[in-house]
């Protein structure tokens, strides 16, 4: 049985990939490039997973047998911060892991650390809280054009993004066009965007923030390393309110909200929150979280433990990453070489 098979089939019971369509067109039989990255900065958290990380699974099963799937690790990115070198290390490692943990499978997807393949993009901070001022180089400044770097280099024609990212692709886009209308080429496409649906998942303990990996308080947080104690732990301790009943008002009431939300989300229901809510108005906080904790242990429960399997074997990793690296490498030179042919630079 494939390392994946099992995980697979644990998502699709609990409805993590019905709650997430592309943009994708399945009757085109033109082949699509796949594209996207995450920081290798700590593990995963709920929202990764209920976000970016299983669209990305979604978008790999789905894919045509002609399409290109391009899934990396951008350590590029992390080092636009401070960085212990040995936790860096490690951290990206521990990132491969998890991106094979969730579902995403080396023989459907290209998986590769983004480090080992170019020089790239820099850490995207989306609101001004997330850096300090004596911190900020040229990476975050610069994030919108490395980005389109990356995107360009393995000629992507959907990317997935988060609504706040829209704008950094329209930049992709624009360039692309602006190169091949300048060269009198079609050697870029004009990359689309593919919008995750998911819901917003908040920070267990402010939940007028979105869940963060760089929050300081790790309670905020469900990371999908996480084991059944810690997750029960961290749910029983997120913020509420004092009001006895439960009842679904995000602007009012955003923890137990947010608390509902993840339910939802994780339980794979197909009603929706409010109506979710109304079976809980009779309920208390109490049994609220219980319910919650073992939603989310139903659905990280599997992860958690094929992640163990994963990153214990070391050597697989590095061979997985290693076969990522190198076919990353043969489209990114052969991208660069028809680059260089088209403005005048190629071999004489």
């Amino acid at each position: 049985m494939s390392r994946y098979a099992s995980l697979s089939r644990a998502l699709q019971r609990q409805g993590v990939n019905a709650r997430y369509s592309s943009t994708l067109s399945s009757s085109s039989s033109k082949s699509k490039t796949i594209f996207s990255g995450i920081q290798p900065t700590g593990v995963p958290h709920l929202g990764n997973l209920l976000g970016a990380l299983s669209n990305w699974v979604e978008l790999q099963n789905n894919a045509a047998p002609n399409d290109t799937v391009i899934y990396s690790t951008v350590g590029y990115h992390a080092i636009t911060m401070p960085q212990d070198p040995k936790v860096l290390r490690e951290d990206r490692l521990n990132s491969l892991a998890c991106l094979l943990a969730v579902g995403i499978d080396p023989k459907r997807s290209i998986l590769f650390l983004q480090d080992q393949s170019k020089l790239a993009v820099s850490r995207n901070a989306n609101s001004e809280d997330e850096v300090s001022d004596s911190l900020l180089n040229l990476g975050l400044f610069a994030y919108p054009v490395l980005q389109t770097a990356d995107i360009l280099l393995y000629k992507a024609t959907h990317v997935p993004v988060g609504e706040d990212q829209q704008q950094h692709l329209e930049l992709s886009r624009d360039l692309a066009d602006l190169f091949n209308r300048t060269n009198k080429s079609n050697i870029f496409p004009l990359p689309q965007h593919i919008i995750t649906p998911a819901k917003r998942i908040l920070s267990l303990r402010d939940p007028t923030q979105k869940m963060s990996k760089s929050a300081p308080n790790p309670k905020s947080r469900i990371l999908i390393t996480d084991d059944y104690s810690e997750i029960r732990a961290k749910i029983r301790s997120a913020v509420t309110d004092s009001m006895p009943s439960i009842s679904y008002d995000p602007e009012n009431r955003p923890g137990v909200a947010n608390l509902l939300t993840i339910l939802a989300a994780c339980s794979g229901t197909s009603k929706s929150v409010p109506e979710l809510a109304q079976e809980y108005s009779a309920k208390n906080h109490a049994e609220l979280k219980a319910d919650v904790t073992e939603a989310v242990e139903r659905l990280v429960g599997p992860i958690r433990e094929n992640y163990r399997r994963v990153r214990n074997d070391e050597a697989w990793l590095r061979e997985v990453s290693n076969d990522g690296i190198q076919r990353a490498r043969e489209i990114a030179v052969r991208t660069m070489e028809q680059v260089k042919h088209q403005i005048g630079l190629g071999p004489l």
